[in-house]
């Protein structure tokens, strides 16, 4: 029995990470990314979710003013700020802007859905305010919606810090962008970058205020038969988060209301409806918030194995010397800088945040009303 709950600790350690990518590069790709020629534009209105951000909206406004882009509408949907952002964007009027406030504050999916019924373009663009969108990324971004497959469009993200220099969880980030690649090339994403992403507007009429709307709409696109793909052309630039305590507390944040859309939406488990974007769902998402109950599970069988040496004792090693490094990085800044802890240390932060999230979720906590981070 112990011999068991090793191997498949050991496993589901290691499956949506590793073995899940390799699985999906053994599946043949159904389509490419590249955008296909079409001289017609589609209007394109630009939602932008706000919650008291008066001490930047109006940078957020001038870069949206300053997109290369025919006829753009910009809409700031203002989940029942209290500070001057909403008198702020009212300044803009004669320029075209729209403002959409909630009068009731209940969550950033809230106020986008009353956005949504206020726009007219045919692609809806959803972004932050902390988000700068380069002034050709729309016209970039539009592009891939000339195939008729694609429902939706992720950006991809890129970090920038106080001194203007692009920074990230490096390995980490490249590695998500590129297992995005790998499922749009397949059964499409399973969720987009929630600061800057595009979709088709008839398919952000079905908006659950209760989801995360990047899980949402990739959803939807899987059940109206359409897929959602990145796009490593259109870059999202924002901020490091100004205050690194408050990572954590986002990461939280992030499971949280993903474990809710998922709870809400059980069919997308689904294979025989959902075909592969179940199976993705599965891999990326659920096997991924598994894996600090995984690793629990092969440290303590690791420790009971002990007297029958082998594969066993060096397992258990390997975890001592692995969890030396990330206690070493916890109590040693400039050691946390160092490339051999890096990985380890985030590895072992957002998987301790995931356990975090997942025991407040199971205690009932829900997290629809939202804070912009600030950068």
């Amino acid at each position: 029995m112990l011999q068991t709950l090793f191997w498949i600790s050991a496993f589901g350690s290691v499956y949506s990470y590793f073995l899940y990518p390799l699985l999906l590069m053994c599946v043949p790709a159904k389509r490419t990314l590249k955008t296909e020629s079409n001289p017609q534009q589609p209007s394109v209105s630009l939602i932008v979710t706000a919650h008291n951000e008066a001490h930047r909206i109006r940078e957020k406004i001038e870069n949206t003013l300053a997109i290369d882009y025919p006829g753009i509408e910009l809409i700031v949907a203002s989940d029942c700020s209290s500070d001057a952002t909403d008198d702020i964007v009212k300044e803009y009027a004669d320029k075209g802007i729209l403002l959409s406030r909630t009068e009731e504050r209940l969550g950033k999916e809230n106020a986008q859905k009353q956005a949504i019924a206020k726009a007219s373009g045919d692609i809806l663009v959803f972004s932050d305010v902390a988000t700068h969108i380069p002034s050709d990324a729309i016209g970039v971004l539009v592009g891939y919606f000339n195939n008729p497959k694609v429902g939706a469009l992720s950006s991809e993200d890129v970090f920038v810090s106080r001194d203007g220099g692009v920074v990230g969880e490096g390995a980490y980030v490249k590695y998500e962008m590129w297992l995005r690649k790998l499922e749009s090339l397949r059964g499409g994403l399973v969720g987009l970058s929630g600061s800057f992403f595009a979709a088709r507007r008839s398919l952000c009429q079905k908006w659950d205020i209760h989801s995360p709307s990047d899980f949402n709409t990739a959803l939807n696109c899987a059940s109206e038969g359409y897929v959602a793909v990145t796009a490593p052309d259109v870059k999202g630039h924002y901020h490091d988060v100004a205050d690194p305590s408050k990572e954590y507390q986002r990461k939280l944040r992030t499971v949280i209301r993903g474990l809710t859309a998922l709870a809400r939406h059980p069919e997308v488990l689904n294979p025989f409806s959902h075909g592969m974007f179940a199976f993705q769902v599965f891999s990326h998402k659920v096997m991924r918030w598994l894996v600090p109950w995984f690793l629990l599970v092969l440290f303590i069988s690791s420790v009971m194995l002990l007297p029958r040496g082998g594969i066993y004792t060096l397992a258990f090693l390997a975890q001592l010397v692995f969890y030396g490094v990330v206690i070493a990085a916890h109590f040693s800044p400039a050691f946390r800088t160092k490339g051999v802890a890096k990985i380890p240390y985030f590895f072992v932060q957002v998987n301790y945040a995931i356990a975090h999230a997942t025991l407040q979720f199971l205690s009932g906590r829900r997290m629809t009303v939202w804070s912009p981070s600030q950068r």
